[in-house]
């Protein structure tokens, strides 16, 4: 009871939301998920933070005003002193601030990937809510198509040519749709929630967005998908041409680079740095042997920090130990990449073969076979059980149907996510590999 609720509670809820909810398209939904997505909005910002750190990073050191005042007798025959000090980093400031370049260039890589993710995520969702209406109307066809069923049982029992049994097996069989049906609408609210969630628009976040789109095909327009004739180019040439431009063995190259910089930094605090004193001088009259007011300027130097009793071992031990943990998660990343691709090419090369085989072997006939089941009920050729078992056959095909093209769509986005490009142009047999540039289809 307590879950019907609850069940109630957001239904109510939802209602207002999907009422007023904006029909959009798919490549809307990408626009207002770059221009206005807060987790987008988020990743730029720690960009402007590396920039600000480089800059930090190339700073000088701020000087020191410093003063020398003798009092009494302790002043006699010694100058009193007003000068400027400066510490001079030797070897220390340009390793900092490319220490820091490197780290707004890992930055800028994660952010080129958090928006691209994001991407992905706004055209994954957008493809589930669409299927998830696609699977909703097939079921209420399916509904249309037992209540047409449960009538012309009741007709042929009021003629006295079926049983009453009859009625009932239809009835349960509607019954069991209708619940069908309910939970694919609790999937579509779902989805529709998916798809806001994704969007995550920071400007008017209380406005819901819907697809424009109600029903999922073979040949979605917004998503460049291969044609189900086409031929996929092989593995190998994927792999030659996509893996060293994904962002993640990028961002492995960047974090290897970052802590090869680090150790530079690390090491050169050894490097001693110079500070550098001057200033004026002085003597009042009463204060020196002459009688008289003397001036006049000094100059010194010194080396400060020298590393006598700490000379940063252990700093420079841990910056050689992370220099190894970059590579090692490099090779990691590589491998990992491999594979992932390889996964994910499987997957679309045998989502595509489904949707076909559905195509050539399933759908074809499927239509005519309920139509006929249909008549030759209605004339008394056949019973009830049978057109029932004809329809539930019927209903696994459409939505199985629905399912393996939903399928090949998320595995399609999938794939894209593995090469890291937001369009790819399949290769023709006859053109070299060495043409093949995923990277121009972003």
């Amino acid at each position: 009871m307590k879950k019907f609720l609850v069940f109630l509670i957001v239904w109510a809820c939802a209602l207002p939301v999907l009422a007023d909810a904006k029909k959009i398209s798919l490549t809307e939904a990408v626009n207002i998920a770059v221009t206005n997505n807060i987790d987008i909005e988020t990743a730029k910002m720690d960009v402007n933070i590396a920039k600000n750190v480089v800059k930090a990073a190339n700073r000088l050191q701020n000087p020191n005003l410093d003063m020398y005042y003798n009092l009494g007798q302790a002043g006699r025959g010694n100058p009193q002193t007003l000068g400027v000090s400066q510490i001079v980093e030797v070897a220390k400031r340009s390793a900092r601030k490319k220490m820091a370049k490197s780290v707004l260039k890992l930055t800028q890589e994660n952010t080129a990937l958090t928006v691209f993710s994001i991407k992905m995520d706004v055209r994954e969702a957008y493809v589930n809510l669409v299927a998830a209406k696609s699977v909703l109307h097939c079921l209420e066809q399916q509904q249309k198509l037992l209540e047409e069923l449960t009538d012309i049982a009741q007709k042929r029992v009021d003629a006295g040519a079926a049983p009453e049994i009859e009625v009932i097996q239809a009835k349960i069989a509607l019954n069991q749709m209708i619940t069908e049906v309910n939970s694919a609408r609790a999937d579509v609210k779902s989805a529709l929630f998916d798809f806001n969630r994704a969007l995550n628009p920071k400007n008017d976040p209380q406005t819901a967005f819907d697809s424009e789109d109600e029903k999922l095909t073979a040949d979605f327009a917004d998503i460049k998908i291969p044609a189900l004739q086409a031929d996929l180019p092989s593995f190998d040439s994927i792999s030659e041409n996509t893996l060293a431009k994904r962002f993640d063995i990028k961002i492995a190259q960047n974090a290897v680079e970052v802590a090869q910089k680090n150790l530079v930094v690390v090491a050169r605090q050894r490097v001693p740095d110079l500070a550098i004193m001057g200033g004026y001088s002085y003597q009042p009259k009463n204060y020196n042997d002459s009688g008289q007011y003397l001036s006049g300027g000094y100059l010194g130097a010194s080396l400060v920090n020298l590393p006598f009793f700490y000379n940063y071992s252990p700093e420079i031990k841990n910056a050689k130990i992370q220099v190894e943990q970059t590579q090692l998660n490099l090779a990691s990343t590589r491998n990992r990449a491999l594979n992932d691709l390889h996964s994910a090419y499987e997957q679309l090369v045998t989502a595509k073969m489904n949707v076909n085989y559905y195509n050539d072997k399933l759908l074809k006939d499927s239509d005519e076979m309920i139509r006929i089941s249909k008549l030759s009920y209605e004339v008394g050729k056949t019973n009830i059980t049978s057109l029932i078992v004809m329809e539930q056959a019927y209903r696994s095909i459409v939505v199985g149907y629905t399912d393996a093209l939903t399928a090949y769509y998320d595995c399609w986005i999938n794939f894209l996510r593995q090469v890291n490009v937001e369009e790819f142009e399949l290769i023709k047999k006859d053109v070299n590999i060495e043409e093949f540039k995923p990277d121009e289809a972003v």
